[in-house]
């Protein structure tokens, strides 16, 4: 029933886009290969990633946004849902399903959007990808200074932060957070994100995520970086788990090629959560990860929109000898 009504969703889209407002969309598909001890280690085609966007101006203040996609050639879902009120500059209101602004990849997470191919360590760790949340949100700008504050259902309690994503909340908390930060100068940006709430079912401890995330985009040459980190509170007899990573990415443009080059890392260690976790009465085995990667790439671009990524990836895991370096090409088109 649910696939159902989203494919209404889709198609009444597309059939109402030249009444109701402008249509986009993007489409991406891959070809990985790793060592024997990845996930891809005889090569697959696939990761097929579909999405289109419904937008567009009710009145001259109010407008809205909607994006459905299909990932993984099964998975339907709604990845936001918003109605906004354009206020002033400096305040904005959105209600219903957005993304979470959590440093700047989680906003900027699709494939025409990224330079790299796989989702740095530490966004792949900390917290569930293409993260969003059912609530009420305001945000603006006033002078060098930007805002985004928000209050919704909040993550949910599962086997690691990566499992944390609902729409329905499962208890009385609300999750609460933001990202602030200043515009420096041309191109420079400074900015910090807080996220807490309860995330168990019995309503009685709390999750703290923040991020600090820098970019300088300046003259054909593009870094950005993210160091984000996680407190996570543990019933009784358990310590708190921690998480701490960061990633650090510069590209420069040559005409239509783009390399790209980033170091990650991340360390994640848990006594509580983990492989069989089932709630308070199930610990599950524990989480302990401590990994580094190197990846390079490039971005060739011979039409406008059109985005051909080619990527290697050196992983390192501590006090292991696994051999999962691996490669992916993916072929990227927005419209």
């Amino acid at each position: 029933m649910k696939t159902k009504i989203l494919l209404f969703i889709l198609t009444l889209s597309v059939v109402a886009s030249p009444v109701l407002g402008k249509v986009g969309g993007y489409f991406s598909s891959s070809y990985m290969k790793t060592q024997e001890e990845g996930l891809f280690p005889k090569g697959t085609f696939g990761d097929i990633w579909a999405g289109l966007l419904l937008f567009g101006d009710l009145t001259t203040n109010v407008h809205y946004f909607s994006e459905v996609s299909v990932r993984e050639e099964s998975e339907l879902t709604v990845e936001q849902a918003w109605l906004g009120l354009r206020a002033s500059r400096t305040f904005n209101f959105k209600l219903g399903l957005y993304p979470v602004p959590f440093g700047k990849y989680n906003e900027h997470n699709r494939p025409h959007r990224t330079l790299l191919v796989n989702p740095p360590l530490n966004v792949d760790h900390i917290y569930p990808m293409r993260w969003r949340d059912v609530g009420v949100m305001v945000e603006g700008e006033f002078s060098n200074i930007f805002y985004s504050l928000y209050i919704g259902n909040g993550l949910a309690e599962g086997e690691d932060l990566r499992a944390g994503q609902q729409f329905k909340d499962n208890n009385k908390d609300k999750g609460k957070g933001g990202r602030a930060g200043f515009f420096l100068s041309q191109g420079l940006e400074l900015g910090y994100s807080l996220y807490t709430g309860k995330y168990d079912d019995e309503d009685e401890r709390n999750l703290t995520l923040q991020c600090a995330d820098l970019t300088w985009d300046m003259e054909g040459i593009l870094i950005l970086s993210e160091y984000s980190w996680a407190n996570i509170k543990n019933p009784e007899g358990f310590s708190a788990g921690e998480a701490k990573g960061y990633f650090i990415q510069a590209s420069f443009t040559m005409k239509n090629l783009q390399p790209v080059m980033s170091y990650q890392k991340i360390k994640y260690t848990d006594e509580f959560h983990g492989r069989g976790f089932s709630g308070v009465l199930g610990a599950g085995e524990g989480i302990s990860v401590e990994k580094t990667r190197w990846a390079l790439g490039v971005i060739y671009t011979p039409f406008q929109n059109v985005f051909f990524k080619l990527e290697y990836d050196i992983n390192r895991e501590k006090e292991t000898d696994w051999k999962d370096n691996g490669f992916v090409v993916q072929v990227a088109v927005s419209f």
